[in-house]
């Protein structure tokens, strides 16, 4: 749960984010010998970022010495440390994040670099900041584990190649990097809100820490469309974060769920970040169409209340704009539910050869529930079953397994 903001500590202090991923590990391997026998601080996090430091002022003291630059590397660390001269740091980081204000926020536009492509900056931070396993990045991207693993180590070696200063860009830069940052924060919050693998239907710290950098990037970034667009999105899913978990931790679908138990405050702040990205003039990209889909759920009091017309056109801009087979995906249960069940089934069916869906487990789903809705129960069991076997979330398997003996 720290090591994305001890790395992020690390990597301003040593220019070198693989090396600051490597210190922050050796201080978790620390704490597990030490812990067992000394008792867990009260405050482990400071002590995994203190012990972390330590290396770091290590490393850079070795550094000095073999530079001859002790006194400029003296002066940098003593202003690491500063903790005295609050006015004095405070100037310090402003200067180096230029207005950024976040540690992390700032080493997301830094791994963002252009000298990088896409997939590669998006892999190394999922990875290092999103707290993302390899495997969990490669289901998001629907690839090969073994591919986001040589991504990210070819992404190292190339900013380090590159020597690329470890500042946040100028305020003319990040533009060019804003599509990457805003592509981290939204498969970062996805994985919060659905969990690709493990026990729990949702990993809350993760979607908290997803909203927390686009509210700051909102701030940053107040003419960009498409950033209030994507907090729009965050703050209305996130509305319905306590309706989405029955009392034993089983999942509950939109359409199930339990609407009084949705926030309002988030469902209103939604909705007024996604007035903000309407006022921009500027167009609505693919984060403010799916934040105008979340809105058309959001404003239903009941689920038979919903827009299925208005989401279904939608989805059509967003397959105009952002084509892609899980937007194809999701635009067929929007035409089953506006058109019929059969209307859709025929849009999944046209997917069935899809390479990037080939192991994907909400395709079978998506398709098990039209069959069923048509009285085709033999095939939905089937398809539930194929849905369950390709899962690697405990509870969702079980909802799925639980469909496929209904049918």
């Amino acid at each position: 749960m720290e090591s994305a903001r001890i790395i992020a500590t690390l990597a301003r202090m040593l220019r070198d984010v693989g090396q600051a991923e490597e210190l922050a590990q050796d201080a978790l391997v620390q704490a597990l010998e030490r812990w067992p026998e000394s008792g867990v601080p009260e405050q482990p996090a400071a002590w995994l970022t203190t012990v972390a430091k330590n290396r770091a002022l290590d490393v850079l003291r070795h550094r000095a010495m073999h530079a001859e630059k002790e006194a400029a590397i003296s002066y940098e660390i003593d202003h690491q440390l500063q903790d005295a001269a609050p006015d004095l740091e405070a100037a310090v980081i402003d200067a180096l994040e230029n207005d950024i204000g976040d540690d992390l926020l700032r080493l997301v536009f830094v791994a963002c670099h252009p000298v990088l492509p896409t997939d590669g900056r998006v892999a190394l931070t999922l990875r290092m900041l999103g707290g993302l396993s390899t495997d969990e990045i490669a289901r998001a991207f629907l690839v090969p584990e073994k591919t986001v693993a040589q991504r990210i180590v070819r992404a190292k070696r190339t900013l380090s190649e590159a020597r690329v200063p470890f500042e946040a860009p100028r305020a003319h830069e990040l533009g060019e990097r804003l599509a990457s940052v805003l592509q981290v924060i939204y498969l970062i919050y996805n994985e919060g809100y659905s969990a690709s693998a493990g026990e729990d239907w949702m990993r809350p710290a993760l979607c908290e820490e997803a909203l927390r950098l686009g509210r700051i990037l909102a701030e940053l970034q107040p003419d960009e469309p498409e950033v209030h667009g994507l907090v729009a999105l965050m703050e209305i899913q996130s509305s319905r974060a306590r309706a989405r978990v029955g009392p034993k931790g089983e999942p509950i679908l939109l359409l199930e769920q339990d609407r009084t138990r949705w926030d309002q405050l988030l469902i209103r702040r939604g909705l007024a970040a996604l007035a903000r990205a309407e006022h921009t003039e500027r167009g609505f990209g693919p984060y403010a169409l799916q934040a105008a889909i979340a809105a058309c759920h959001a404003r239903a009091r009941r689920a038979e209340d919903t827009d299925w017309a208005r989401i279904a056109a939608l989805y059509d801009a967003l397959a105009q704009l952002s084509p892609s087979p899980i937007v194809e995906l999701n635009r067929a249960v929007a035409l089953s539910m506006a058109y019929g069940p059969q209307a859709g089934l025929e849009v999944v069916d046209s997917l069935l050869d899809a390479p990037a869906l080939k192991n994907y487990h909400l395709l079978p789903s998506v398709r098990g529930d039209l069959l069923a809705k048509l009285g085709r129960h033999d095939e939905a069991r089937a398809e539930f079953e194929r849905a369950a076997s390709l899962t690697q979330n405990l509870r969702e398997r079980q909802l799925l397994l639980a469909r496929a003996s209904s049918n």
